[in-house]
């Protein structure tokens, strides 16, 4: 068999655009599996993956390579709280606010959600999460709740403290906090995925859509759609905010944490046919380093380190420059982005790189003066429109956000989604 054909089984399987982690990636599992299985031709190894649903499991798992940290893009956890405080706060005895994690990965997420909401006062007798994640051993790691050092970033780890158990040179989450969370096994694409599930209030699907290609980017979110309560809250990546405000959900004015609402009297759109893959940079659109994604990649779990010292003796290229954002490595990526544009002139694509490292780092203004630059260059770039609309509307002008979001329609329905050297830009994003 072909690497296409193993390419289209997982797209059909998990949703996967293969394009978006590297064909290498995906060839270097299959032989790693038929190695294994001391299996020497691909066409045997076919045969088998398609009598053995536990071996399509284990090349599953060979691909995706889970790994995230708690309080991963902290914003979205205060916005969490802030946007449930008058209702939910409020009350000592109530329903439960029920939220789906999905992917989780190893439990980083669903676990900050519970401790955030927890040291929020909500009553952890009204607090039931689902957590779901397409690999069994990512939902057996989360289940024993144990972490080590890898797992806790950033400055503020009081949390850590306050609310795990010190294990030896590890962390563990104490019973009572896992008992609030339930996880399960299960495939985003199944027909059945939570379908007897009543709404949530709350979901977290941050930085996995950027793996699918666009009609599975369509199912994605219209499961999503039909899982969330009308009044509820959706949180995607900051690679994913265009996505979702395209199919029908509102960004809601929570600085950085890429909170969307459902359109009030408004249907879910009718979704587009299936289109080839969307070629988005997704390792130029993480506001950290997406090392950690809940569908991080054998490749990406454990990126280079580069330094823009490396660079000073070869000429600047675009993908080097999309592995140091890719590392988290922004100055250094920021800095070769502009010695790019003074060693080959004025590129869309290295001002859309520009602008997304800038809107990631929360710099407004900078991001909205390089998506006008794309925009001089490109007219029609569909994604520096949707981000330029994202941006206006959280500033309150709404009207330029509206028009900006329809040449951005507009765009998309002539078959100019994006300029032919942006399918050329970045790779990926939690």
């Amino acid at each position: 068999m072909t690497q296409p054909d193993f390419e289209n089984l997982l797209r059909e399987t998990i949703g996967l655009d293969v394009g978006s982690i590297g064909s290498g990636t995906l060839e270097r599992a299959v032989n790693s599996r038929m190695a294994s299985l001391g299996i020497e031709q691909s066409r045997c190894y076919w045969a088998y993956l398609h009598s053995s649903t536990d071996e399509l499991q284990e090349l599953i798992e060979a691909v995706v390579v889970p790994e995230t940290w708690f309080f991963r893009d902290p914003q979205a956890f205060t916005a969490m709280v802030r946007l449930i405080s008058p209702s939910w706060l409020a009350l000592p005895v109530g329903p439960p606010l029920r939220i789906l994690s999905v992917p989780c990965c190893t439990g980083e997420e669903p676990y900050s959600i519970v401790i955030a909401l927890v040291r929020a006062g909500l009553a952890s007798t009204r607090i039931q999460v689902d957590a779901v994640d397409v690999s069994r051993r990512a939902i057996v790691r989360a289940k024993r709740g144990v972490y080590g050092s890898n797992s806790f970033r950033g400055e503020d780890l009081t949390f850590r403290d306050h609310y795990l158990e010190r294990s030896g040179n590890a962390y563990a989450v104490p019973q009572w906090l896992r008992g609030l969370i339930t996880f399960h096994h299960e495939n985003l694409f199944s027909p059945s995925f939570r379908f007897n599930a009543p709404p949530y209030d709350i979901i977290f699907c941050r930085n996995v859509l950027i793996y699918f290609d666009r009609a599975k980017q369509n199912a994605a979110m219209a499961t999503l759609n039909r899982l969330l309560k009308a009044n509820g809250q959706l949180f995607v990546g900051p690679a994913e905010g265009v996505l979702a405000s395209r199919c029908g959900f509102r960004p809601l004015n929570e600085t950085m944490s890429f909170a969307f609402s459902k359109q009030q009297h408004r249907p879910f759109p009718k979704m587009p046919p299936a289109q080839p893959p969307l070629k988005v940079d997704r390792k130029a659109l993480l506001p950290v380093s997406p090392k950690g994604s809940a569908l991080a990649v054998a490749e990406i779990a454990a990126p280079p380190k580069l330094g823009l010292e490396s660079t000073k003796s070869c000429s600047v290229d675009l993908e080097h420059i999309k592995s140091l954002s890719d590392a988290g490595q922004f100055d250094e990526a920021l800095a070769l982005c502009k010695q790019y544009l003074d060693q080959k002139g004025q590129a869309a694509e290295v001002y859309y790189l520009l602008a997304l490292i800038s809107d990631a780092k929360g710099e407004s203004e900078r991001a909205i003066g390089w998506y006008r630059k794309v925009l001089y260059l490109e007219p029609g770039h569909s994604d520096a429109l949707m981000h330029l609309a994202l941006l206006y509307e959280r500033a309150g002008n709404t009207a330029s956000a509206k028009r900006l979001r329809g040449r951005a329609l507009r765009s998309e329905a002539t078959g100019h989604r994006n300029p032919p050297r942006g399918e050329t830009v970045l790779r990926r994003g939690q």
